[in-house]
C-alpha cells in the first residue's frame, strides 16, 4: 500500500503537470474491461410493505399480487406511442401533445364551499368563542377570509398547468438520464384511490362508490421533488396534486405562480397563539379548505422532512401541522378515511446541493430560480446528467391506524434521566423505559389539536418517514462513496473496486433494500465515477489497472452526505458493531489483533446493555424506530442482525446446560404441570434464562474488514459528537444556540485540518451533537430575545466529567 500513499500524495501534481489524469476520463477508464451482465438479475427486494401491527388490514388488501412481474417506467420518456396520434409530426410535437392529452379535473367553486363552511361562517357571525367576527363587521371579516384564503391556495389554471408540464418535460430531459417509477407501485396506489373508505372496524371492506382521498407523505431531498412529483403522479393519470409548500422557501412571486399551479401555503397567522383573534380565524380558514380539499378527493404532498441543507430537526413542524388538519378531518367525520402514501425519491446527486451545502439562503424567487434552471443546464450538462428514482410504498387507511396504533412509550424519560448517570459512574443498570426526545416543534395547527391528537401526530409522521426511508431506493453514488470513505480511505485499484461494488450491491439487496440502478458493472462505474469526478482522482500506476483515490481535504464532506444514503440498509449491524467495540474497549485494546478479540465471551445482557446505551445516544432523527416498536425488541433484531451476518457466534461455557436444551429440568416447579386456562401467570416469567447464552466473535477471514466497514459507517456522527465534547472547556459559553453551533462548526473544521477527518465536518452533525447534549443535561437552556441562550450546567463544569462524557462516547469509536 506504499504505492497507494504515495500515489496519493502526488495525486495534484500529476494532474497539473501531464494532464493524464483528465485524459483518463474522456478516455473511458483507458483500460479495457471485461462486461459484466446484469447482476441484479430478474428480481428485486419489494420495498415498503406497511406495518403489520398498526395496519393489518392494508398490509393484506392494498397489496398488488402481481407487483413483482411489472417493470419500471422512464416518466419523462415521452413518444409518438404516448399520444393518440400518429404521424411524422407528431413525432416532432409528441411533448406538446402529450400535455395536451392531460386530464385537469375543474374546481372553480371550491373557494364559494370554504366561504361557506361551518366554521368560517361561524366566526363571520362572530358565533365561534374568542373569534375574529365579535365586534368587527362581517363584511371586513369576509374580506379578511378572503385574503386569508388566496394566500392558502387557488384555483389551478389548466392553461399555465399544461404550458408548465410541456417546459418542465424539456427540462427533466436536459437534466435527467431517466426518472424511473415502478409501475406495480402506481397500481396499488390506484387500487388504494379508487378501493379506499372502507370501515375497518367490520369483517368485510365496504367500499365507496368514489374512493378515499389520498396523501402522499414524502421525503424532501431537494427543492425539485415539490415539482417533479406532481408532474409524474400528473402524467400517471391521478389528476392536479397539491403540493403543501413551505412559505419560507419562496418568495411572493414565486409562491403567487405556484398556487396557480396546485401549491398551498401555510398563512403565517396561523401560528400565532392560541388565544389570538387573527390566529383563530387563519386556522379556522386553513382547516375548512383542508375539508374542502379532501371532500373533492384532489391528492396532497406533504413533504416529512425539513427543506434540503436546513438546520435542525429532521422531521418537519410544518409537515406535521398538514397531516394534522388531515387526521382531524377523518376523527371528526369530515371524510370516512385516507389513504398515506410513504414516498421517497431519491438522486445520483441531488441537483441544487451545492446552493444549500452549508447554510439555508434567502427565499428563493422567481427569476432567481430562472437562473438556476439555466446554470443547471449548463453546469450538468450531457455528460453528467443523474438518474432519478420514486418509490411508491404500500398505502395503508388512517382511519384503521387511528384505530389500532399502539406504542410501546407507556413510560418514557429524558435523556438526562436515562443516561447522565450512567455517564458520570453513578450507577450501571439501565431504566426499562424508552428515550423521549421530541426535536421538531409545535406549530399553531397542531398546538390547537387534542393533546393525544397532537401525539398521534408526531407518532405516525415518524412511522411514515421511517417507511418512506426504508423503501428509498440507494443510488450508485451512495455505495461508490461508502467504498471509498469506509473501506478504501487510502484508495483502491479499479479492478478491485468492481468486486467490491458487486459485494456491497448484493448485501444491500439481501437486507431489503432495493438499488437504483442495473446493467453493466462497468457501465455503472464509469456513469458513477463520472458524477464523481470532483470528489475521486484516478490515476494511471500500473499497466491495465488504474487507482481510485477520494481526493483529501473538504470535498470528503461531500462523499459523507452521500454515504449516509446507504447507512439505513446497514444501520442495525453498524450499531451492534459498535456496542460490541464498546463492550470489548475496557478488556482488549483497540489496536489488539482480531484473534484476541474474538477470546473474549460476550454474554447477551452486556450486548443488550451496550446496545441500549448507543440507541440513548444516537438522535431520534438517525434512527426513526417506528413507535411500535420498543428499544428491546430493536435489541434483539440487532443482534439477530449480527448472528446472521457472521459477525457473532453463539458460545457455551463450560459446565453449563445447551441453551438449545429445554428439558423438564430448566421449568420451575409450578409450571410442570398447570390446569387448563390458567392464565394468571406467563411462562415467559418462569423460564430460567440460560446463563449459557453467550457470543464470541467470529474468526472468518472476511470478519475482520466487515466488522471496521460497520463500525465507521457510525463513525462521523460519533467522532462529532466526541469532539463536540472534547470542546465543552474551550467553547464560549453562554451564548446562542446559533452562536455556539457556529463555535463547534469552527473547531470541526479546525480539527478536520490537523487530522484529515474532514467527514465530520457538517452543520447538521454539530446541531444535533448541540440538540443531544442540551437533552443529556451537559448544556441547558434559556429564553432570550435573541434566541434560546446556552449554558454550561454545573454537573459538566469539572473537566473530570466532560473527559467521562468523551470517553463515554468514545467506547463505540473504532478506527
Amino acid at each position: 500500500m506504499d504505492t497507494v500513499l504515495e500515489t496519493r500524495l502526488q495525486t495534484q501534481q500529476k494532474s497539473s503537470q501531464n494532464g493524464q489524469e483528465t485524459s483518463l476520463w474522456s478516455s473511458g477508464f483507458g483500460m479495457k474491461l471485461e462486461a459484466v451482465t446484469p447482476f441484479l438479475g430478474k428480481y428485486r427486494p419489494f420495498v415498503g410493505r406497511c406495518c403489520q401491527t398498526c395496519t393489518p388490514k392494508s398490509w393484506e388488501s392494498l397489496f398488488h399480487r402481481s407487483i413483482m412481474d411489472l417493470g419500471f417506467c422512464n416518466v419523462i420518456l415521452v413518444k409518438e406511442e404516448n399520444t393518440r396520434f400518429r404521424g411524422w409530426l407528431v413525432r416532432r410535437l409528441c411533448y406538446f401533445l402529450w400535455s395536451l392529452e392531460q386530464h385537469i379535473p375543474p374546481c372553480r367553486d371550491a373557494p364559494k364551499k370554504i366561504m361557506e363552511s361551518t366554521g368560517v361562517q361561524n366566526i363571520i357571525s362572530g358565533r365561534a368563542p374568542g373569534g375574529a367576527g365579535e365586534g368587527q363587521v362581517p363584511s371586513l371579516v369576509k374580506k379578511e377570509v378572503q385574503r386569508i384564503l388566496d394566500h392558502i391556495q387557488a384555483p389551478p389554471c389548466p392553461f399555465l398547468l399544461r404550458l408548465f408540464s410541456w417546459a418542465l418535460l424539456r427540462f427533466l430531459n436536459c437534466l435527467f438520464l431517466n426518472v424511473q417509477l415502478h409501475k406495480g407501485q402506481m397500481k396499488m396506489v390506484h387500487k388504494a384511490a379508487q378501493a379506499g373508505g372502507g370501515r375497518v372496524g367490520t369483517s368485510l371492506w365496504l367500499f365507496l362508490e368514489q374512493g378515499s382521498p389520498v396523501v402522499f407523505l414524502s421525503t424532501h431531498k431537494s427543492l425539485l421533488d415539490g415539482i417533479l412529483l406532481p408532474f409524474v403522479l400528473l402524467s400517471q393519470g391521478l389528476g392536479v396534486l397539491r403540493v403543501a409548500w413551505d412559505p419560507r422557501a419562496c418568495s411572493p412571486t414565486l409562491r403567487a405562480l405556484l398556487r396557480k399551479l396546485g401549491g398551498l401555503f401555510l398563512p403565517l397567522e396561523a401560528n400565532l397563539p392560541l388565544d389570538s383573534s387573527e390566529g383563530v380565524l387563519a386556522r379556522a380558514v386553513v382547516h375548512a379548505a383542508m375539508e374542502q380539499l379532501l371532500v373533492s378527493r384532489q391528492p396532497l404532498l406533504i413533504f416529512l422532512e425539513e427543506l434540503p441543507g436546513a438546520q435542525g430537526p429532521r422531521l418537519s413542524a410544518l409537515g406535521q401541522a398538514w397531516l394534522g388538519l388531515v387526521v382531524q378531518a377523518v376523527k371528526v367525520g369530515i371524510i370516512p378515511d385516507a389513504m398515506l402514501v410513504p414516498v421517497a425519491v431519491t438522486y445520483d446527486l441531488v441537483p441544487d446541493a451545492p446552493r444549500y451545502a452549508h447554510h439555508a439562503s434567502a427565499p428563493l424567487g422567481l427569476w432567481t430560480g430562472a437562473l438556476a434552471v439555466l446554470r443547471s443546464l449548463r453546469g450538468w450538462g450531457c455528460s453528467r446528467r443523474v438518474c432519478v428514482r420514486v418509490q411508491l410504498a404500500q398505502p395503508f387507511s388512517l382511519q384503521e391506524y387511528t384505530i389500532n396504533a399502539r406504542s410501546c412509550w407507556g413510560s418514557r424519560q429524558t435523556l438526562e434521566q436515562l443516561l447522565q448517570p450512567i455517564v458520570l459512574g453513578q450507577c450501571t443498570a439501565v431504566p426499562d423505559t424508552e428515550k423521549e426526545q421530541e426535536w421538531a416543534p409545535v406549530t399553531g395547527p397542531l398546538l390547537a389539536l387534542k393533546e393525544e391528537d397532537q401525539l398521534l401526530v408526531r407518532r405516525l409522521s415518524c412511522h411514515v418517514l421511517n417507511a418512506s426511508v426504508a423503501s428509498s431506493a440507494v443510488m450508485s453514488t451512495a455505495i461508490m462513496a461508502t467504498l471509498l470513505l469506509f473501506k478504501h480511505p487510502k484508495g483502491v485499484f479499479l479492478s478491485q473496486l468492481l468486486g467490491e461494488f458487486s459485494w456491497l450491491t448484493e448485501e444491500t439487496l439481501l437486507r431489503g433494500f432495493d438499488v437504483g440502478f442495473s446493467g453493466q458493472l462497468r457501465c455503472l462505474l464509469q456513469h458513477t465515477l463520472s458524477l464523481l469526478r470532483a470528489h475521486v482522482a484516478l490515476l494511471c500506476v500500473r499497466q491495465g489497472d488504474l487507482l481510485v483515490v477520494p481526493r483529501p481535504g473538504p470535498g470528503l464532506m461531500r462523499l459523507a452526505r452521500l454515504s449516509a444514503e446507504l447507512l439505513p440498509a446497514f444501520l442495525s449491524e453498524a450499531v451492534g458493531a459498535c456496542a460490541v467495540r464498546g463492550l470489548l474497549a475496557g478488556r482488549v485494546p483497540p489496536e489488539g489483533p482480531w484473534e484476541l478479540q474474538g477470546i473474549e465471551l460476550l454474554s447477551q445482557n452486556e450486548l443488550y446493555r451496550q446496545i441500549l446505551l448507543l440507541l440513548h445516544l444516537l438522535p431520534q432523527d438517525l434512527l426513526l424506530l417506528p413507535p411500535c416498536q420498543s428499544s428491546y425488541c430493536y435489541c434483539q433484531e440487532v443482534l439477530d442482525r449480527l448472528i446472521q451476518c457472521g459477525l457473532l457466534v453463539a458460545e457455551e461455557t463450560p459446565g453449563s446446560r445447551p441453551a438449545c436444551d429445554t428439558g423438564r429440568q430448566r421449568l420451575s416447579a409450578r409450571l410442570l404441570w398447570k390446569p387448563s386456562g390458567d392464565f394468571t401467570d406467563s411462562d415467559s416469567d418462569d423460564f430460567e434464562e440460560a446463563e449459557g447464552r453467550y457470543f464470541r466473535l467470529s474468526q472468518q477471514s472476511r470478519c475482520p474488514d466487515f466488522f471496521l466497514f460497520l463500525c465507521r459507517l457510525l463513525s462521523p456522527l460519533l467522532k462529532a459528537f466526541a469532539q463536540a465534547a472534547a470542546f465543552l472547556h474551550q467553547g464560549q459559553l453562554p451564548d446562542t444556540e446559533s452562536g455556539y453551533m457556529e463555535q463547534l462548526f469552527q473547531f470541526l473544521q479546525a480539527t478536520a485540518q490537523e487530522e484529515g477527518f474532514f467527514e465530520c465536518v457538517d452543520p447538521n452533525l454539530a446541531i444535533s451533537a448541540i440538540w443531544t447534549f442540551r437533552d443529556l443535561g451537559v448544556l441547558q437552556q434559556t429564553p432570550s430575545p435573541a434566541g434560546p441562550v446556552l449554558h454550561l450546567s454545573p454537573t459538566f463544569a469539572s473537566r473530570d466529567n466532560q473527559e467521562k462524557l468523551e470517553q463515554f462516547i468514545r467506547q463505540f469509536i473504532c478506527g
